[in-house]
């Protein structure tokens, strides 16, 4: 391919030295004996009667990007934990530079080069970014003191190796960083010191194109220098970019290894599922003419004047770049963010502004981008977390009938194919999509008239978008109006009977399901950048290509 990361930027990265010994080649493992380099051998992962990984013999080899797909539950997350010292295997062994090592723990892992980005990055929110990229290694002066001098010459020099200047102010606390920013802090704490392999973990899910590009930009120059890379992601289009090639686990074992330039999308995800799916496969239109949503000048602090309507049983999807006002205006029809000016009303009544409470009561759900942190209890169980929004349909005098709380969030678990041991299981243990699909449980259990949807299937498989898909789908031939919020353009264009496009916190223009293409989008998704483009470069010549 010919913007694969390899023939990316060559401008100096940062300082690593690789492994010593040459690693296998793409085609994976030799059956004939272990991995050279690092990897894992004869990995089995067992917790309690549950088998997480069975056998896998992987290797990682230096120089080259190894991406890890698979479903969620798979054992990709299993399989990272072991190589970074946080799990230990049950059975195998772990091999680094060819050699046995007994990983017991992550600072471990680290001292001997192999790094791991998280997908959820740990911040410490009171202290600034460079004393969260450097925390347990800052420079000091007399052995006590904190040596800013040094830390401020340090960081400025690493952003502008790594190529974030610009994109990372080394003097914001934790507390105020953006996710994406957030995501960077932790890919600068793995490039510390010397390593040898490097694992991403979902590394763009927070990010922007132009973030994901720098560091699409920076793994090419890690392979270049010799260093082992392991991506994980669920995003297709970057693994084909990225990897050199592409492991895949299929309920704890190793389903197969390839080159990426011999596989297609639909290879890999007959591979991970083990069947044909047509993960974004259009859905019939089942919009009627009752307006559910309607928005006439709303305004906040980012949203400008901004007119909506969504119709019964239509699905409308919000486009637009990072930053656009997206999950601004989503926040506030939710009334979750003081609107300046402007009226919104649900089925012609008016909706409260400022009143997340009463807007719930009047027949809006949200679903917000950070499941996690805004939308889960996540030391609840999966029953607490979706009889939450309808407790006082289940309360008789101050008591909660539990036994009619089981019956309803078994039946919408049920619908909504949620994968656990029971409805007692603690949510925080559930997978993305499993989570997910609790969220939207619990928004089925109150019926709403109007369901927003912000960036539904992230970081979760293809198997589990397929599913959230097919919710969607479902949702509105109940006649339910759907406001989804989408960066993924393939979903919103198989999703959506509309697109309506933002662009700093105005809309500026709208496309039905039949004119609607990524071309199309993105043009009006960079409208203002378009025009003053040209407002630069000057009238064109007659008859010249614009």
């Amino acid at each position: 391919m010919a913007d694969r990361a390899a023939e990316g930027p060559s401008a100096e990265g940062p300082s690593v030295e690789g492994p010593s010994v040459e690693g296998p080649s793409a085609e994976g493992p030799s059956a004939e004996g272990p991995p050279v380099g690092t990897g894992v051998l004869a990995v089995t992962k067992s917790f309690g009667a549950v088998r997480a990984l069975s056998g896998v013999t992987l290797d990682f080899p230096r120089g080259t990007v190894t991406a890890l797909m698979g479903e969620n539950g798979a054992g990709k997350s299993t399989l990272l934990k072991i190589l970074t010292g946080d799990h230990r295997p049950t059975e195998g062994r772990v091999l680094l530079d060819g050699r046995p090592v007994d990983l017991r723990s992550p600072a471990q892992a680290r001292a001997l080069g192999i790094r791991l980005v998280p997908q959820e990055p740990e911040i410490v929110p009171h202290v600034p970014v460079a004393e969260n990229v450097y925390a347990g290694a800052l420079p000091t002066r007399r052995g006590r003191r904190l040596d800013r001098a040094a830390l401020r010459a340090r960081i400025t020099a690493d952003l502008d190796r790594l190529g974030f200047t610009g994109l990372l102010d080394p003097d914001l606390p934790g507390s105020r960083l953006t996710a994406a920013q957030r995501q960077l802090v932790e890919i600068m704490r793995a490039l510390t010191g010397e390593a040898k392999l490097i694992a991403f973990d979902e590394p763009t899910s927070s990010l922007s194109e132009h973030e994901a590009d720098t560091l699409f930009a920076l793994i090419g120059r890690l392979r270049a220098q010799g260093i082992a890379v392991v991506y994980v992601s669920h995003r297709m289009r970057e693994i084909l970019r990225l990897a050199d090639r592409i492991a895949v686990l299929r309920d704890g074992e190793l389903a197969g290894v390839q080159d990426a330039r011999d596989t297609t999308e639909g290879e890999l995800v007959r591979q991970m599922v083990g069947r044909d799916l047509s993960a974004l496969a259009l859905r019939a239109e089942a919009a009627t003419d009752r307006v559910v949503l309607r928005a006439r000048g709303l305004t906040t602090g980012h949203v400008r004047d901004v007119d909506l309507t969504v119709r019964a049983g239509e699905v409308v999807g919000l486009a637009g770049l990072i930053g656009a006002g997206r999950s601004e205006l989503a926040l506030a029809l939710a009334g979750d963010l003081p609107v300046r000016s402007g009226t919104v009303t649900l089925d012609g009544q008016p909706l409260p502004a400022g009143s997340p409470g009463r807007v719930i009561r009047a027949g809006l759900g949200l679903a917000p981008e950070e499941r996690r942190t805004q939308a889960l209890f996540l030391e609840r169980s999966i029953r607490d977390n979706t009889s939450i929004a309808v407790l006082e349909r289940l309360r008789r005098g101050r008591f909660v009938r539990r036994a009619a709380e089981r019956e309803l969030v078994r039946a919408h678990t049920r619908r909504l194919r949620v994968r656990a041991p029971s409805i007692e299981h603690e949510v925080g243990k559930l997978s993305g999509g499993n989570q997910q699909k609790v969220v939207l449980a619990r928004w089925l259990a109150r019926r709403p008239k109007l369901l927003i949807l912000d960036e539904p299937t992230r970081g979760i498989d293809v198997g589990a978008k397929a599913e959230i898909h097919r919710i969607i789908s479902d949702l509105a031939e109940e006649g339910v109006a759907l406001l989804v919020i989408s960066s993924e353009l393939p979903e919103l264009l198989s999703l959506a009977d509309r697109i309506v496009v933002l662009q700093n916190g105005r809309i500026t223009g709208e496309l039905d399901r039949a004119d609607a293409t990524e071309e199309a989008v993105l043009q009006l998704a960079m409208a203002d950048d378009i025009t003053a483009a040209g407002a630069t470069a000057g009238p064109t010549t007659p008859g010249a290509p614009s």
